[in-house]
């Protein structure tokens, strides 16, 4: 059900999952753990996968928290339960026990963060679009407020869409480099003409050695060809009406 980083795993006081779609109650084009709350699935349904993730990450379901993603570059600092509206935003961080914080993603990239030495931990959700704007940087920044040392966060990337599976057209490419001609790099030529295949977890671990973040793991799941996972752009391809998402979190532990 779920998949964990080396890294992470050999923290003590730490508790991470990047969660699959097994092991849930959902149906149809959800069918496994959906934890999608903006996702049109039954919400019963998702209640119970949401509950039964954060019993394995060992805190009460309203202490698995995640926010209202809009792609953006926005950090927000947690230290209990959601009271009214969640934040907009795309990453978390907290240094509260007993926390599980977490994103959604469905071919975004998850990137799970700790400082084991100031006990600080951070979530964030990385599509193209909150990565090439700074969330990555975003979370660091915020982690280093709560008391963290960049030079000793621990990051992993979780499952996303790999470059073998993201064909982008020719404006998306512009848009990369417009910002950095460097980020040539992460594009290789597609079979489609005027198309390019990009390597997204490749330069998320850009952004996060660029930002000070030198210990670095990547699961290397592929959401697209792997269907343990939900993915967006498989649903579309299947003409799906709507996809699931997974919950990828981490938590303090005593």
């Amino acid at each position: 059900m779920t998949f964990g980083s080396s890294l992470l795993s050999a923290i003590p006081g730490l508790r991470h999952a990047f969660f699959s779609r097994e092991g849930g109650v959902s149906g149809g084009i959800y069918q496994g753990l959906n934890g999608g709350l903006g996702s049109n699935d039954d919400p019963a349904h998702v209640a119970e996968n949401r509950r039964r993730m954060a019993e394995q990450m060992g805190v009460a379901p309203d202490r698995l928290l995640s926010v209202h993603q809009i792609h953006s570059p926005d950090a927000v600092a947690v230290t209990g339960p959601w009271v009214g509206d969640k934040p907009r935003a795309d990453a978390l961080v907290t240094r509260t026990e007993g926390l599980a914080i977490g994103v959604t993603a469905a071919d975004c990239g998850p990137i799970l963060f700790v400082d084991p030495t100031a006990r600080v931990i951070g979530a964030a959700h990385a599509g193209w679009k909150g990565a090439l704007t700074g969330v990555i940087e975003s979370t660091v920044d915020a982690m280093e407020k709560l008391g963290a040392e960049r030079s000793g966060v621990v990051a992993s990337i979780g499952p996303l869409i790999r470059q073998h599976s993201y064909e982008v057209g020719g404006e998306f490419v512009e848009r990369f480099l417009d910002a950095d001609a460097e980020n040539a790099a992460y594009f290789i030529a597609a079979d489609r003409a005027g198309h390019s295949m990009f390597d997204l977890a490749g330069y998320i671990r850009m952004r996060l050695e660029n930002a000070g973040v030198l210990m670095i793991d990547d699961i290397g799941v592929d959401t697209y060809s792997d269907e343990r996972f939900y993915s967006y752009r498989r649903s579309v391809h299947r003409k799906e009406p709507d996809y699931g998402r997974h919950v990828h979190a981490i938590a303090l532990v005593d």
